[in-house]
């Protein structure tokens, strides 16, 4: 089975083309070096030249805070690049999985939210990513759409990279307090995505929305507190982290005060249990801090 991979450079490409895949999978990694998403007619090219069996979109812009500025590119990824990868797909009858996120959501629940929970985006990543899902529904059947959160890793920029870095510069990190949602390993959501194609291979389709993120909800002060507590013995010294609240730390773009995803679907669709966040943070606290440069 060949496999298109849009987006293979980023933190989760990155972890599904070193996935330990089975030899009956063939990997095909695209990145922007590689091919422009947002020209329609390139990303047709590519598909009728790979004729994959499957594509994965996994291509975003992803600058929270730097899409308010930049609204013309974060459409152009998120939106445009989308519907260009799915109408490609339709046209070459392929199936497609495409990544999105807990930003669609304007975050006043205070529970979980579901999948067929109403969207409200807040700023111009959220509603670029919730244009790309519907440009993807509305091309073709055949798709998956994975929301996910939270997403940190050993490559690419992140939270705990952040963190790490900062914790060597400053005594005192001031941490946002009042916002929820659920950590997410980029490695974690890999192979999830390999469990979904399993099912697609085999002719067990369950096409349409899902959520998948790791179980326990947390702030970010909660979550930099748990990388500190995790990589202390790899520090000179621990930093002392202050809680804040939004209106202390404004940015550019506003974020759900609540983005945590119920995941409830997934596990029973496809078998696929959210993993606890803490564990994977571990490992990749121990990848980042090894000295040894990684490939």
């Amino acid at each position: 089975m060949k496999i298109l991979v849009f987006g293979a450079g980023g933190q989760i490409g990155r972890e599904v083309c070193r996935a330990a895949w089975f030899p009956r999978y063939t990997i095909t990694p695209l990145d922007r070096k590689v091919i422009d998403i947002t020209n329609g007619a390139a990303v047709s090219a590519v598909l009728a030249r790979e004729a994959p069996d499957l594509v994965i979109n996994l291509a975003a812009y992803t600058a929270v805070d730097r899409a308010e500025s930049e609204p013309e590119a974060a459409w152009a990824v998120n939106c445009a690049g989308a519907a260009h990868i799915a109408a490609a797909c339709d046209e070459s009858a392929t199936p497609l999985i495409h990544l999105s996120t807990d930003y669609v959501f304007d975050g006043r629940n205070t529970e979980p939210y579901r999948e067929e929970d109403a969207v409200g985006p807040l700023g111009v990543y959220g509603r670029s990513k919730e244009a790309g899902e519907r440009a993807v529904r509305a091309a073709l059947a055949r798709h998956v759409i994975l929301r996910t959160a939270w997403v940190f890793g050993a490559y690419g920029a992140n939270f705990v990279k952040t963190m790490l870095r900062l914790a060597a510069e400053r005594p005192v990190l001031r941490v946002v307090a009042d916002q929820r949602g659920c950590p997410t390993a980029a490695a974690d959501i890999a192979a999830a995505l390999m469990v979904i194609v399993g099912h697609i291979e085999r002719g067990e389709p369950k096409w349409g929305t899902y959520h998948f993120a790791s179980a326990g909800a947390t702030s970010w002060h909660g979550f930099a507190e748990a990388i500190f507590d995790l990589a202390v013995p790899q520090l000179a010294a621990r930093p002392q982290v202050e809680p804040i609240t939004t209106d202390q730390y404004p940015t550019p773009a506003r974020r759900p005060m609540n983005s945590v995803l119920d995941c409830r679907k997934i596990e029973e669709a496809f078998g696929v249990p959210p993993p606890p966040w803490r564990v994977a943070l571990a490992s990749v606290i121990r990848e980042v801090l090894d000295p040894t440069p990684r490939k």
